[in-house]
């Protein structure tokens, strides 16, 4: 696959999300992992990171969303439950991406969500755990950049043959 991804959060809380994340990043490939305002210390989210992501893919801990740098050509794709959010399954994900999830109870602050070129949301019922949410993205970004066959539907296949 084409194209780099960073993951990270916002004032994220919980020590065992924010090692899901970490880990779940680590497996599918991310470029980078990074923090927003946590009052958590990455490296020692390990105890839920068997992975020891921090010892392979770089971790950025930034204390505001105005201190966050990205690579050049990096595009900011907020995930969110906004009414200007696109569902995620519609998202032609940018070839090089650092996607930032708010926190466990709350949104993306106004600073974080002005600095997002787009704000995508999972078309769920409710809100979904940070790191399931975070290990949703991340493989809808594999599965549209990735290079796989587009799957065919079962509909409308004799009985036999679904």
């Amino acid at each position: 696959m084409r194209g780099y991804f960073g993951v990270g959060s916002e004032r994220i809380s919980k020590q065992m999300n924010l090692g899901a994340v970490m880990r779940t990043a680590n497996a599918f490939g991310a470029s980078f992992i990074f923090t927003v305002g946590s009052r958590l210390n990455a490296r020692e989210a390990a105890l839920s990171d068997t992975s020891n992501s921090a010892d392979h893919v770089p971790l950025y801990e930034w204390a505001s969303a105005g201190d966050m740098i990205f690579p050049r050509k990096c595009v900011l794709v907020g995930v969110e439950l906004d009414d200007r959010a696109v569902d995620l399954p519609t998202f032609p994900h940018p070839l090089n991406a650092a996607y930032i999830l708010g926190p466990e109870k709350g949104d993306l602050s106004d600073a974080a969500k002005a600095r997002c070129a787009h704000l995508v949301k999972i078309p769920t019922k409710f809100c979904v755990n940070l790191s399931v949410a975070a290990a949703i993205v991340m493989y809808d970004r594999q599965l549209a950049l990735g290079g796989y066959v587009r799957r065919l539907s079962l509909a409308g296949l004799p009985r036999g043959e679904k």
